[in-house]
């Protein structure tokens, strides 16, 4: 097949995808499906920056498009891409392409870590690498969808609108879904997801240790034993993977928790500052300041005002 062929072919899969995911959903949103690991996302407008806790998973988009950022780094990607991220991460995404006849349309589909390992133990795998990401060991990043993998996953979606074949055909699905990116530019990072003494568990048994005790002091030395690897190495490799220190991840889930209870539990800033970890409600104001662009008050203001226009649409 051409090379024209090939993107008119791709196109029409994505445009396929589109009107799937557009059927299934009709109001803006993330919704969870009737497929356990699967989630679907429509946006008929571009949002503000969103910050979150994402889970590992692989996620494509139908149309429109969107940008997330990890630390310093900014990935766009748009109709017939995928993004996986393979640790627990703190992102900020934003739909940057999108409208009401045209609306962001993407899947997400959480990364099962036992489906993974049992089809790196059935594989018959050669030990061949996957080609290196660009994105070095950074656990984000972005390629084109393959038409294999467009297909598996254009299926997964179509089963919404026969339920009764989820219980036995979803997981054959998803599972070869997990097989084509695995023999993808992601493979390296999947592989690594599977593989109990790899750098990416270290780094995600870390993440998981900041995550529990979030709220206490910081100690590196704590990080690097549930880790199970020196105060050193962890903190070279989990700023390879995260592109952050293990101190700024923390920051950034402190804060984020803070902001949760701000909105959704009406927290005064000084509340929610200490129930995070913050001794100084001085301290907290400035690094909530600095991550999300207001003081506590003006920010939660503006996310309460933008969330009541976009009911109204």
């Amino acid at each position: 097949m051409k090379t024209s062929e090939n993107k008119d072919f791709a196109m029409d899969r994505a445009t396929e995808l589109a009107g799937l995911i557009e059927r299934n959903t009709g109001a803006d949103g993330v919704h969870r499906t009737a497929i356990a690991n699967l989630a679907l996302v429509r946006s008929s407008r571009v949002t503000e920056p969103i910050h979150a806790l994402y889970k590992p998973a692989l996620c494509v988009v139908a149309q429109g498009r969107k940008q997330t950022q990890l630390g310093e780094r900014v990935y766009v990607y748009d109709a017939a891409k995928y993004l996986v991220f393979s640790v627990d991460l703190p992102l900020v995404g934003q739909v940057i392409e999108a409208s009401p006849e045209r609306p962001y349309l993407c899947l997400q589909l959480d990364i099962d870590a036992a489906m993974l390992s049992a089809l790196l133990l059935d594989s018959d795998d050669d030990g061949a690498k996957p080609p290196a990401s660009p994105a070095g060991d950074l656990a984000l990043s972005v390629s084109p969808v393959t038409p294999d993998l467009l297909d598996a996953v254009i299926r997964l979606v179509r089963m919404l609108e026969t339920p009764r074949d989820i219980a036995m055909l979803a997981p054959l699905a998803e599972r070869e879904i997990l097989y084509r990116a695995l023999h993808g530019e992601h493979g390296a990072r999947l592989r690594q997801i599977a593989t109990a003494d790899s750098r990416l568990q270290q780094i995600s048994r870390a993440i998981g240790w900041i995550k529990a005790h979030y709220a206490d002091p910081f100690s590196i030395e704590a990080v690097a034993k549930a880790a199970r690897m020196s105060p050193s190495a962890l903190h070279q490799h989990f700023k390879a993977v995260t592109a952050m220190s293990p101190l700024q991840f923390q920051k950034q889930i402190r804060l984020q928790e803070a902001r949760r209870l701000l909105l959704a539990q009406s927290f005064d800033a000084a509340t929610a500052g200490h129930n995070v970890g913050y001794e100084s409600p001085s301290q907290f104001s400035r690094e909530y300041s600095r991550l999300f662009g207001a003081p506590p008050a003006r920010d939660i203001a503006r996310l309460r005002a933008a969330s009541e226009g976009m009911q109204a649409v």
